[in-house]
């Protein structure tokens, strides 16, 4: 029984680790709307894997953590974007114009 619990508090750890780092992956993509006053920015991720894999999607809504600037930022930007999800909520936590 006490290794199971050491193995299960094992794979927790590793499974908390490893999505902590993959939130923090640096994402690419265009910007296609911005909202400023509900602090909103949609953008479509660059594609990566199949050709036509997300082909016709318009773009993500994403949250902006408070005290990250839009005012450089227009439609039609291309972007390096960091994001991390809590509670279901995307929040772009670093973006930089390219």
């Amino acid at each position: 029984m006490n290794i199971a619990k050491i193995m299960l508090a094992g794979t927790t750890a590793l499974i908390i680790v490893s999505s902590a780092a993959l939130a923090q992956e640096a994402l690419n993509g265009t910007v296609t709307g911005l909202n400023r006053l509900n602090g909103t920015i949609t953008i479509q991720q660059t594609q990566t894997g199949t050709v036509g894999a997300n082909a016709g999607s318009s773009g993500q809504e994403f949250k902006v953590q408070d005290g990250l600037s839009l005012d450089e930022l227009h439609a039609g930007n291309r972007v390096t974007f960091s994001v991390t999800e809590k509670g279901g909520v995307k929040t772009i936590t670093k973006i930089q114009k390219q």
